[in-house]
C-alpha cells in the first residue's frame, strides 16, 4: 500500500521540485545562453529546436511524442519555424506523406557548441560531486522520469 504525504509535506515537495529545476534550468541559461534567444522564437519552439538538433530528421510524429505535446501543437511550430527560416521540413524518401526535419547548417553549428558548452559545465560540476552524490542523483533521475510518466498517464486520461 502507498503511504501518501501530508497536505504540507506534499505541497513543500512541490515547491522545492518546481524550484529546484526551475533554478538550474535559469543557472544554465546565465552560464551559457540561450540557444535561441530572438524575438518571436518562444520557449517551447526553443525547446522543440534543440530536440530537432538532436535528432535530425526527426518525423514531426516523433517530435510530438518525444515533447509529449499534440501533433496539430508541432505542426504549428513547423510552420512558423520554416517561415523564419530557422527549421528545415523536406518530405520523408521512405514514405511522401511524412515529413522530416531538420536546422539549416548555421543554426545547427549554433544549437551544437551551446550544447557542448552546456555538457561542459554541468559534467566540471559533476566532478566536484562525490560518488555517493552522484549515485544519489541517478536514483533521484530515475524517480522524476518516473513522476514525469506518471503525470504524462494523468494528462493521456484527462483527454480522453
Amino acid at each position: 500500500m502507498k503511504e501518501t504525504l501530508d497536505t504540507a509535506a506534499q505541497a513543500e515537495l512541490v515547491g522545492r521540485l518546481m524550484s529546484t529545476f526551475g533554478r538550474f534550468r535559469r543557472q544554465m541559461a546565465r552560464m551559457v545562453g540561450r540557444s535561441f534567444d530572438q524575438p518571436g522564437v518562444s520557449a517551447s519552439q526553443a525547446e522543440f529546436l534543440r530536440l530537432v538538433g538532436r535528432n535530425p530528421n526527426i518525423s514531426v510524429k516523433a517530435a510530438a511524442t518525444e515533447l509529449g505535446l499534440a501533433p496539430n501543437s508541432v505542426s504549428t511550430f513547423v510552420t512558423a519555424l520554416v517561415k523564419t527560416e530557422l527549421l528545415v521540413r523536406e518530405p520523408d524518401p521512405a514514405d511522401r506523406r511524412a515529413t522530416r526535419l531538420s536546422l539549416p547548417a548555421p543554426v545547427q553549428r549554433a544549437v551544437d557548441e551551446t550544447r557542448r558548452r552546456r555538457h561542459g559545465l554541468v559534467a566540471a560540476a559533476l566532478d566536484e560531486l562525490t560518488a555517493e552524490e552522484r549515485e544519489q542523483l541517478i536514483r533521484g533521475l530515475d524517480v522524476v522520469g518516473k513522476l514525469t510518466g506518471i503525470l504524462h498517464e494523468h494528462e493521456q486520461r484527462t483527454r480522453r
